[in-house]
């Protein structure tokens, strides 16, 4: 598995299998991890990790789950025990909505019986709002609630570097689907017009590449959906 860096504090490794991509972010002992895949494949994750160098000297480490759904959160539970053995705190986050459906272990809606599994549930430390920040080391990220592919569905944004993680709200030429437990497709309609505002110099999706003309993908999306 071969990390792609993204300067100066982000490394994506794209998800084997049905699992999501995830992204660590570092600044000085703290990481920012977002999504956990399936948890199929965790341990390669974390072994790609630890050999490049970027679990080195941890203090703590957030793990921040843009959704509720089961190819983006069945990671949680090995990760945390795997981090907590190497004695780094660790912490989760999620909008309000997601953190619930994952407290409340609501398999239906996480869809882990799609994958032949029950979800772990962990506390979720931080339950967040549109709006909010989360803060790792000196790095400030704003929560932007995008609902329409769940509830929950969120995006986090870093200004500094215009980064933004868009889970399964918004792909590479198209859009996270609408017909599972709390999809909505006006919701992602109105998530999709709040998007087109942000200056966004890279978007950095759940599932497959790396979205490199934000507002012509947008515009290409819009047509798409008839915006």
């Amino acid at each position: 598995m071969i990390p792609v860096e993204i300067p100066p504090n982000t490394v994506m490794l794209k998800g084997i299998s049905w699992d999501s991509n995830l992204y660590l972010i570092r600044d000085g002992d703290e990481a920012l991890i977002i999504d956990t895949g399936t948890g199929t494949y965790w341990n390669r994750y974390i072994e790609t990790w630890k050999r490049e160098g970027y679990l080195e000297n941890l203090r703590k480490v957030v793990i921040f789950n843009t959704h509720e759904h089961f190819d983006h959160v069945g990671g949680n539970s090995m990760m945390k025990r795997w981090l907590k053995r190497k004695r780094v705190e660790v912490l989760f986050a999620a909008h309000k909505k997601t953190a619930e459906v994952l407290e409340n272990k609501e398999d239906y809606v996480i869809l882990s019986f799609y994958y032949g599994r029950r979800y772990e549930p962990v506390e979720i430390t931080f339950k967040l709002r549109d709006g909010d920040t989360l803060k790792i080391g000196s790095l400030k990220f704003e929560l932007i609630h995008t609902p329409g592919h769940s509830a929950g569905s969120s995006c986090l944004y870093e200004p500094k570097k215009k980064l933004l993680f868009t889970g399964d709200t918004v792909f590479k030429g198209t859009v996270g689907r609408t017909d599972l437990p709390t999809g909505n497709a006006s919701e992602l309609l109105a998530s999709i017009r709040k998007l087109e505002k942000m200056d966004v110099y890279l978007g950095l999706p759940g599932h497959g590449g790396i979205i490199k003309d934000w507002k012509e993908n947008l515009r290409r999306i819009g047509e798409m959906l008839s915006l």
